[in-house]
């Protein structure tokens, strides 16, 4: 018996080895130019006790010296990252992806790209993210104002940063955001893949966020790569922030295909919004299962109607039920 499923392994083994060498894309090899997931994981969670330095502390410290935590925390983030960085723009070069990207440090202004070596620039990269997380934390300080004050619910700001998946998985955009602006490439999208495996609600890095937003529970809510949000913005659960159509693949990179949302607009559950030319005017309410694909001025108020529901009783006459404290338009809140 033994013997017998050696020879069958064997045999399995020659099969799909055979099948590797068909030179598929899902054959590719090159293990060593690929960012390593449980790494990048890593860096956000440490990004995020960086944020909330008083939230997402590591255990396993016997004292807490704010000082040297955070210096530890920077250190490691730095060369991680860089690491991480140094394999994504290796792996850009063997995909003929073109030249290193542009970089802010003062150590390499002024030298000629091809002279610059990927771990240098791979570290510049990543020292002009690091500058960045004062300002990203000025935006997530926001998100926290706006996610308590738009949250009858929220019992006090601890809450919201310890268990609201909103203000987490906008927090992980917001710093895969500058990655993205950066030019860094895979990194900033498997960030924001992860917030979306812990929370449901997937962000592309590439959208640009205003102050002051707001997901509420969040579930299932998906804004696209070329969404522009401006400040003061409510989202619920289930909203799709989306392209018209994807028909035209990969010519479509690039484009703006997801809408623009402007300030103080509030979309309810269920709401599509779709089209690159699509604008939702500011101080707009879009109610619950709404489906846009067109441009709505200032301070428009978007609904549905009361679907016509039929109540029967256990002997099977119809119920009637008084219906005024809804009017004739809903939205959906919880």
């Amino acid at each position: 018996m033994e013997n017998r499923e050696n020879t069958e392994v064997s045999r399995l083994v020659g099969d799909i080895l055979s099948d590797y060498q068909k030179q598929r894309d899902v054959d590719k090899m090159v293990v060593f130019n690929q960012p390593d997931r449980r790494a990048i994981k890593a860096i956000s969670q440490k990004l995020l006790r960086i944020i909330f330095p008083g939230y997402y502390r590591d255990q396993v410290y016997k004292s807490y010296n704010l000082e040297g935590n955070l210096t530890v925390l920077i250190e490691d983030v730095l060369y991680n990252l860089s690491k991480q960085i140094a394999i994504v723009l290796k792996y850009d070069a063997v995909a003929g992806k073109g030249a290193p990207r542009p970089c802010e440090c003062e150590s390499l202004r002024g030298v000629p790209a091809d002279e610059v070596k990927i771990e240098e620039q791979a570290y510049c990269l990543a020292l002009t993210f690091c500058h960045k997380i004062p300002q990203i934390r000025e935006y997530v300080d926001t998100d926290l104002e706006a996610t308590f004050e738009g949250d009858p619910a929220a019992y006090n700001k601890d809450e919201i940063i310890l268990s609201y998946p909103g203000l987490m998985a906008t927090t992980i955009n917001r710093l895969a955001h500058e990655l993205f602006l950066l030019n860094v490439p895979l990194i900033p999208r498997m960030m924001t893949e992860f917030a979306h495996s812990v929370t449901g609600i997937d962000i592309h890095p590439g959208a640009t966020i205003g102050k002051y937003f707001f997901i509420d529970h969040g579930t299932g809510v998906v804004i696209g790569s070329s969404t522009i949000i401006g400040e003061h913005v409510k989202v619920y659960q289930g909203v799709t922030l989306g392209a018209l159509s994807t028909s035209g693949g990969q010519s479509l990179y690039g484009t703006k295909r997801h809408p623009t949302i402007e300030d103080y607009v509030t979309i309810y559950s269920g709401a599509s919004i779709l089209g690159g030319e699509t604008v939702i005017g500011s101080h707009s309410v879009v109610g619950s299962n709404a489906f846009i694909t067109k441009s709505i001025p200032e301070g428009t108020r978007v609904s549905i109607k009361n679907q016509e529901l039929q109540f029967k009783g256990k002997d099977g006459s119809i119920i009637e039920l008084s219906d005024t404290a809804q009017g004739e338009a809903w939205y959906y809140n919880i």
